[in-house]
Formats: C-alpha cells, structure tokens, sequence
C-alpha cells in the first residue's frame, strides 16, 4: 500500500528522490573532503606561476576543454599511450579541474615537453599546417593580445586566499612576470608544464 501511495504522489516521489540522490552524493563527496589524497598536492606539485597562470585563464577561456581532456584513467591502454593515470593530488590547484570527458583531440595532461615551443605556437595559430587531418580551430589572435598584469596580481592574491600557498614575493613579481607577453606565450607556457612532475614515474 505504502509502494502505491508513494507511485501516485508525484510531490512525494520527487522529494524521496531528492532525498536519495542527496544522500548517495554526500556518501561520495564528504569522505574526499577530508582526504590528504584529495587535499594535499602530489609530489613536486606547486601552484601556477603567474604566466602559466595566465595561460590556464586562456586555455579555459577558449574552451580547449571541450575536445582536450586532462585526465589519464587507471587502464592500460591510456597508461602506455600518456603515462601515468591521474591522482587527485595533482590537481589541488585547479580551478575548475580540466579533467574532461571529450576527447576529440588527445588527452593534454602530460603533454608538457613532448613539442617544442615554436611547433606549440604553429600549432595553435594554423593546426593544419603541422597536422594536416587536425580539425581544431586555430587561434592566431591569442599573439596580437597580451595578458593583463593587473589582473594576474588579483587572481594570485585571491587564489591565496583560498588556500594557494603564494607568497608575498610571488605576487609582488606577478605584474613583471607576465608584462608585454602574450596570451600566446602564457598558454605555450601552461602547456609546456602540463604532467612533466609525473614523466619520472611513467
């Protein structure tokens, strides 16, 4: 009787769903709020500096996450391809995570170093000129615009506040790190760092 009740109220079965989802959800998320593995960085992890900061604004901006994932699974057939899988300590520092489920293109976590910066620059202006089947769009504008040094200093000062352990000199030397380069050389930069921490271990 009480299994009808519950089928022919569509208030109540809408709550008890609620209900459930909620609970299911914090069975799954609270233990991970309280886990070192969670919290702390990985081995030689440390936060971005401020013009690979900068090129993760841009990276995020573009959408490159929508075709890139950043997130090697436990499976073999990943593991030989780009390394070694991904452990939620490397990604303490993200903001949102670009762990992704989309893979148009390759999987970008250990893509740091695998290219020089000149063919990360061709690339990202004319795709097609380096990989003739690519069909990732090309971003030549992202030479011609600089990154803002003001707002750099901001985002460091408020990743701090939020528990990013940058210090006084880091963001004292945000302005000058990032003055007159582009938004091209901040994205080569965030990109030529990504997974080089863990190439010892593939």
């Amino acid at each position: 009787m009480r299994h009808e009740q519950i089928e022919k109220s569509l208030n109540l079965m809408v709550v008890l769903i609620v209900v459930a989802i909620s609970i299911g959800g914090l069975v799954e998320i609270i233990p991970l709020m309280f886990s070192s593995d969670a919290t702390e960085p990985a081995e030689n992890i440390e936060p971005y500096s401020a013009l690979r900061l900068a090129g993760r604004d841009v990276y995020v901006r573009e959408g490159c996450y929508n075709c890139h994932s950043q997130m090697i699974r436990p499976f073999r057939s990943e593991t030989e391809r780009y390394g070694p899988f991904t452990t939620a300590g490397e990604t303490v520092y993200d903001r949102p995570f670009q762990f992704g489920s989309k893979r148009t293109g390759p999987d970008l976590a250990r893509v740091g170093g695998r290219y020089s910066d000149e063919w990360q620059r061709l690339h990202l202006t004319d795709p097609r000129a380096l990989v003739p089947e690519s069909n990732m769009p090309g971003y030549p504008w992202l030479l011609e615009n600089t990154v803002d040094p003001e707002l750099i200093t901001a985002k460091l000062k408020a990743l701090r506040l939020l528990g990013d352990p940058y210090t006084d000199e880091q963001i004292a030397g945000a302005a000058a790190a990032v003055d007159g380069r582009s938004e091209m050389d901040a994205l080569v930069a965030y990109l030529q760092e990504l997974g080089t921490n863990r190439r010892d271990r593939r």
